[in-house]
């Protein structure tokens, strides 16, 4: 790593700021802690030069000095806070869900519930048509939805209860699941099984495996993968399917983490 500026930049460039920002990334994982000659070789600074960015550092409460070894102290996450806290949950989830998509070669989506429908907030296209288009924005029955499955199996079972006795479970294919007493056991079976697949019930030839979203210990969201699938593949797709998007799933809510509150993640 190198502290010198590349290429060209405007007459307003500051380079003693990146020299400092330098210093500031120069601490990692693999070195927490580092002495003054270590933070020079990392950042391509003279000992001089790290000294007095290290020391002005430490007099801002960026970084602490002990036992001749230096460290980054809490505060210098105060200085990406601010570009984390304007954040929604669409905008974490997205690069998770295209990596997603570039490794399986399907479809993947993030999806909240609104009212009894869910909502498409994110969404990363298949490499090949699907049977039915989906965009951001759309909004399908929750009933008949992997998405929509584990997000209402995520609700307490007095809003379960009264979702069955409002809700119009209308047949979308010869599949649909239609009798609120068979929704009922297969959303307490995703709830305590942390997944739902649905095989053409939504849509003829589509199967989707979906996954929570948790943020603390609420249900905030449900990411899933759809795939062309006729039933012989249903078994084999969500063996494939499941894992990758159990592993996308604790990547974004690693990401989620940070935030103090919910107000902008949808």
């Amino acid at each position: 790593m190198t502290a010198e500026p590349t290429g060209a930049h405007p007459p307003e460039f500051v380079q003693s700021l990146q020299r400092g920002l330098a210093v500031i990334k120069a601490f990692d994982a693999e070195r927490p802690r580092m002495s003054l000659s270590e933070v020079a070789k990392a950042t391509g600074l003279t000992p001089a030069a790290a000294r007095r960015f290290l020391f002005t550092l430490v007099a801002l409460g960026f970084v602490d000095q002990r036992d001749g070894l230096f460290e980054l102290r809490p505060a210098v996450l105060g200085l990406g806070y601010a570009y984390l806290s304007n954040l929604s949950l669409p905008d974490v989830a997205q690069p998770h869900l295209a990596r997603f998509g570039e490794q399986s070669r399907e479809a993947a989506s993030l999806a909240v519930l609104d009212g009894d429908d869910v909502r498409y907030v994110a969404r990363v296209a298949p490499p090949r048509r699907m049977a039915v288009t989906i965009n951001v924005g759309a909004r399908f029955p929750a009933y008949a939805t992997s998405l929509g499955r584990v997000l209402l199996a995520g609700l307490p079972d007095d809003d379960i209860d009264a979702y069955l006795a409002r809700v119009d479970l209308r047949p979308l294919t010869a599949k649909t699941v239609v009798e609120p007493a068979s929704l009922k056991q297969e959303l307490l079976k995703v709830r305590d099984q942390g997944w739902s697949l649905v095989d053409q019930e939504l849509e003829e030839g589509v199967l989707a495996v979906a996954v929570p979203l948790r943020w603390r210990s609420d249900v905030i969201g449900a990411i899933n993968a759809s795939t062309h699938a006729t039933e012989a593949q249903a078994e084999s797709r969500r063996r494939a399917l499941l894992p990758p998007l159990l592993e996308t799933a604790a990547r974004i809510e690693a990401d989620l983490a940070v935030y103090p509150s919910l107000h902008r993640f949808r």
